[in-house]
């Protein structure tokens, strides 16, 4: 089909005829689906998504180590060799600086390359190509060079792998200009990120969670459709009013707000059900994408709330708890009836035995804690002593 439409063209570049045929998919249209849910798992849900935009798009291939014969680390990208060809799901050599090198330098010439890293720790050997070579170009040619490619992987913690496979990587690329950074929570999260992701004609960093993979969420009909996309720099919640659209909020509240991202959105959930128990009605936002950053959202939720509680699993220094808290002090100041609370990972390089992982990271009942602080529900300190 390229070739034909190459033809048609006059023969013009591989990447003005890779934009034209972008513009033949169906974009999302106003539908009306059934209500009915299914149940899918993060891993099926990216799976999907890889494959629908592989299919309907021929500039796109996926690339990293084991992503081919050994079907994904993960099983991420099970069964796309047998139906797209080592052509388009390319095995290499562990070398993530040569492979995304690659993959930016394809993208340069209109094709959608997706790096997939093993873990974004091994981002590390590659993060010159994806800062200066993906990120600052289309800057640096004045909108000349669109440079159309996803690095995906996980993010974050696991269990039990030691401080270079732990780190969350999420305020650092977070901090980049020219990069728009991704962070899946649920199903619907990744089938609907992960091809907006694709889709996008800049550099997307999209962070995934190892020990989400197997867990299943609802998913749907409408995020089932192959037109299903989740606008980028847009969280997960809806403000209260009777046009809302019930499905876009992740947990309504009026006492306090809580900002997490990937799996700590989970335990954000959990903190709020504790939480209605003692009276204090907790509003969840998951965050989805922390470059571009709903700040719009959040200073919203907080101006309704008063109170701000962010989670992360990442340090606490320079850390996106950081920036929504600096955000909410520059725009809505006014209307805190508390001083914010952060929660987020030590500042410590992960231990790897497993009591102190536990303690290295966010838990539920720290959670719990900060959200009684800020609604000044918490025992002094000098009525225990």
């Amino acid at each position: 089909m390229r070739g034909i439409i190459s033809q048609k063209l006059g023969g013009l570049s591989s990447q003005v005829v890779g934009n034209y045929m972008l513009r033949l998919r169906p974009a999302a249209s106003a539908r009306h689906y059934s209500s009915a849910t299914k149940e899918m798992t993060v891993r099926d849900a990216l799976n999907s998504a890889l494959d629908e935009e592989m299919a309907a798009d021929p500039n796109v291939f996926v690339m990293g180590e084991e992503v081919g014969e050994y079907q994904g680390a993960y099983k991420i990208t099970k069964g796309l060799l047998d139906k797209y060809g080592p052509e388009r799901v390319v095995d290499t050599p562990i070398t993530e600086a040569g492979f995304a090198g690659i993959g930016v330098g394809s993208a340069y010439h209109g094709l959608r390359p997706v790096i997939e890293f093993m873990t974004f720790n091994f981002s590390m050997q590659a993060i010159d190509h994806i800062i200066n070579s993906a990120a600052k170009s289309n800057y640096m040619s004045a909108g000349q060079i669109n440079v159309p490619i996803v690095f995906r992987g996980p993010n974050g913690p696991a269990a039990g792998v030691g401080a270079q496979h732990s780190q969350c990587y999420g305020a650092w690329y977070g901090s980049v200009p020219g990069l728009k950074v991704l962070v899946p929570y649920s199903s619907e999260d990744a089938r609907g990120l992960l091809k907006a992701a694709i889709r996008d004609p800049d550099p997307v960093v999209f962070l995934e969670n190892e020990l989400l993979y197997g867990e299943s969420f609802p998913v749907s009909a409408e995020a089932l459709d192959s037109s299903f996309c989740l606008p980028i720099g847009k969280a997960k919640f809806s403000q209260c009013s009777s046009s809302v659209d019930r499905s876009q909020i992740e947990r309504e509240g009026k006492d306090i707000t809580i900002t997490a991202f990937s799996k700590m959105v989970g335990y954000a959930l959990k903190a709020a059900e504790i939480l209605e128990k003692e009276g204090i009605n907790a509003e969840v936002i998951n965050l989805r994408s922390i470059r571009p950053l709903d700040r719009a959202t959040i200073n919203a939720s907080v101006r309704k709330t008063n109170r701000l509680v962010t989670v992360e699993e990442g340090f606490p220094q320079h850390g996106v708890g950081a920036e929504i808290c600096a955000s909410v002090v520059e725009d809505s100041f006014g209307y805190l009836d508390a001083p914010v609370e952060r929660i987020a990972g030590a500042d410590v390089p992960t231990p790897y035995a497993a009591n102190l992982e536990r303690m290295a990271f966010p838990q539920i009942e720290d959670i719990v804690r900060a959200a009684k602080r800020a609604c000044y529900r918490s025992v002094p300190m000098a009525a225990t002593a």
